[in-house]
């Protein structure tokens, strides 16, 4: 239950065994590697091995196209909880198994590319015929080829001009000012253009063409050697060729849906390899030998004697990691759960110690607070202690469901606490089809604390658990500063607080119990405040600045008040999942008693229900994980550490069974 000891390792070994240490070390995943691209060490030299990286970082952009490609053609079945379950285990030997396969892979890969390229050819032509389409459309009803420009004694102008003409006014504007002979056809028209085809005599184009740029003709962006009617049959034939032909092709691509499996492993496999690769670019090698150097935790030293004993000539030593070593945690099954929301917000730095254990009661108990309903707290126990034995999900997703089903258990026995079972739900259903007029109070067979009535109570409740979650915090800080020589910091500046906040609670706890209880409280809290008075100036000479600093410091008081209101979101939102429970029951049992009432009654019981569940769930999630990060990470936690990162095998779909990492 704390961060474990870190130990530097130095690894010695032939050259010619690294690629068995790099993917011992790999499967082991219980070493983070110190990979440095930085000049070798005297006497050794780095080796570049980023062509082979990029190899197989090249198969593994293809792998992951290719099931992309694969997934839009034939997505894959997968059940609503296959998210739980994780990546596929396998057994260490099956990586080699896929190494031996990868070549039949990575040709299905390839042809997967391939058809996926015809396809998106295809489209890109498509789209370009169908642009030409659109230009040939005004055209159609031509007669002759576009690009005719003449017969034995005619020209022939054809293009369009920029406005809508009838044949008397194109005539008229032909005509005008102008000794041209012509005739003309107008081929289509619309109210911005109007294409035309012009016959003149030969000797009187070049004027014909003069006259028609003065009223804005130009010719057509489209030309085909055929009459447009049938270049348009025509290009309307190669689309539904190349429809064909695309679809063929997606078929094809279906066909490999067998194969998907297949290109996962060996996209994993391409990616572990090329990480292998880059680790070992890193590597100081001389002509004979490789060192290797890492972090590793003190009681998993023997696991990497064992991986080097496994050769002939390979020594390891080690050595305190010192202070730039990172921060491995390691909790018992109650706390572990809650190492996300510590590293969610920073791993312990050099002088922290861990705070999972102290985090997880509280963030337990306040959530439970905070949801505060047996009925939705059963429902969460129930359903993740389903999803854990049903799909044995990996150490992440099993840590997060186990998070959750413990606030489950912490909601369930505050919903009991309050009386709350899906709200009112049994005294409301009851009164409905009896019309007797019970409480939940009433069927209960133990005291509760109703929310609406006791809300005072629950106030002063809260603001008291709040004292004990910030006085956890200052208790931790009491102990990091003692633990590294400062017992002066921790008497006076942290011991003296805790003695004025406990000796308040227990005077103001004492003026509803006796005057002993009173005196007694308010006795401590004087002390406390005669302690920071006279400590908290201590640093400075001269006597009147060591009084004043010490009274300036009680103004910190409002700090604490400040931290202490905060738990008044305790009752706040606990109220808040009750009331709503209270209002969706009383909106189902409107419905009526009748058996066609019965069913609208209970979809709208189950439905405001899981609406109610997934909004408090979540701001009880969000709310319990500020009072832990504000005010009580706040008093002692200083964070900034750096997580340890083993050198692991970094896949997708496959991982290896933890029994069999060595």
């Amino acid at each position: 239950m704390a961060k474990l000891k870190m130990n530097k390792f130095t690894i010695a070994a032939l050259r010619k065994d690294r690629k068995f240490l790099i993917e011992h070390l790999q499967d082991s995943s219980v070493a983070e590697l110190i990979c440095s691209k930085d000049e070798a060490q005297e006497g050794f030299r780095k080796i570049d091995l980023s062509s082979r990286q990029q190899v197989f970082e090249r198969h593994f952009n293809y792998a992951e196209k290719a099931l992309k490609i694969l997934d839009n053609a034939v997505p894959e079945k997968t059940s609503l909880f296959a998210s739980f379950s994780g990546r596929r285990e396998i057994d260490p030997d099956e990586i080699g198994v896929i190494a031996e396969n990868s070549g039949e892979t990575v040709d299905v890969i390839n042809d997967i590319l391939d058809y996926d390229k015809v396809i998106t050819d295809n489209a890109a032509e498509k789209v370009r015929i169908n642009t030409s389409l659109a230009l040939l459309e005004p055209w159609e009803p031509l007669d002759i080829p576009m690009d005719m420009k003449e017969t034995g004694s005619a020209g022939i102008i054809i293009g369009s001009l920029p406005k809508l003409y009838s044949d008397k006014e194109l005539a008229e504007a032909l005509a005008a000012d102008s000794d041209l002979v012509f005739d003309f056809d107008i081929v289509s028209a619309s109210r911005d253009i109007t294409c035309i085809a012009l016959f003149v005599p030969k000797e009187q184009r070049s004027e014909a063409e003069t006259l028609l740029r003065s009223i804005g003709f130009s010719y057509p962006s489209v030309s085909c050697d055929d009459v447009p009617a049938a270049e348009v049959q025509a290009l309307k034939a190669k689309i539904d060729a190349l429809d064909k032909e695309s679809d063929e092709a997606l078929e094809k691509i279906k066909g490999y849906a067998e194969y998907r499996e297949d290109i996962k492993n060996v996209s994993d496999y391409f990616a572990i390899r090329a990480d292998k690769y880059r680790v070992l670019s890193t590597l100081d090698h001389s002509d004979h030998t490789v060192i290797i150097t890492g972090y590793i935790p003190e009681e998993d030293r023997g696991k990497l004697e064992a991986i080097c004993a496994k050769l002939e000539c390979c020594v390891v030593e080690f050595e305190d990691a010192g202070e730039d070593a990172p921060v491995k945690l390691k909790n018992n099954a109650f706390a572990e759960p809650a190492q996300g929301i510590v590293t969610m917000y920073a791993s312990p730095g050099k002088d922290d110690i861990d705070p999972t254990p102290v985090l997880a009661f509280f963030y337990y108990f306040f959530f439970g607070m905070m949801f505060s309903d047996a009925g939705y707290g059963l429902l969460m126990v129930l359903v993740c202690a389903f999803l854990i034995k049903k799909f044995k999900p990996e150490k992440s997703m099993r840590n997060n469901l186990k998070l959750f089903e413990y606030c489950g258990i912490s909601t369930f026995i505050w919903g009991l606490v309050y009386g709350s079972i899906f709200g009112n739900a049994p005294a409301v259903f009851y009164n409905h089809f009896t019309g007797k007029d019970i409480t939940m109070a009433d069927m209960l067979p133990w005291p509760i604390l109703d929310q609406k009535k006791d809300a005072m109570a629950i106030l002063i409740m809260s603001i008291a658990f709040g004292l004990v979650h910030i006085l956890a915090g200052m208790a931790c800080k009491f102990y990091v500063l003692w633990k590294h020589g400062d017992k002066k910091g921790a008497v006076f500046d942290v011991g003296s607080w805790m003695i004025v906040l406990v000796g308040i609670a227990v005077g103001a706890a004492g003026t509803k119990l006796s005057d002993v209880v009173k005196y007694i409280g308010f006795g401590m809290a004087i002390l406390g405040v005669a302690m920071l008075i006279l400590t908290q100036g201590r640093d400075k000479k001269n006597p009147i600045m060591r009084l004043f600093s010490g009274v300036v410091s009680l103004y910190d008081i409002t700090s604490y008040i400040s931290d202490l209101l905060s738990y008044s979101r305790l009752l706040a939102l606990g109220l808040t999942t009750g009331v709503m429970a209270e209002v969706f029951n009383l909106l189902s049992e409107m419905l009526g008693k009748s058996i066609i009432g019965i069913i609208p009654m209970l979809l709208v019981f189950i439905l405001g229900h899981v609406i109610n569940i997934g909004l408090n769930a979540l701001g009880s999630y969000v709310h319990t994980m500020r009072l832990q990060y504000v005010e009580m990470f706040s008093k002692f936690y200083e964070g900034g550490g750096k997580q340890f990162e083993p050198f692991t095998l970094k896949s997708k779909y496959i991982r290896i069974k933890e029994d069999n990492k060595k």
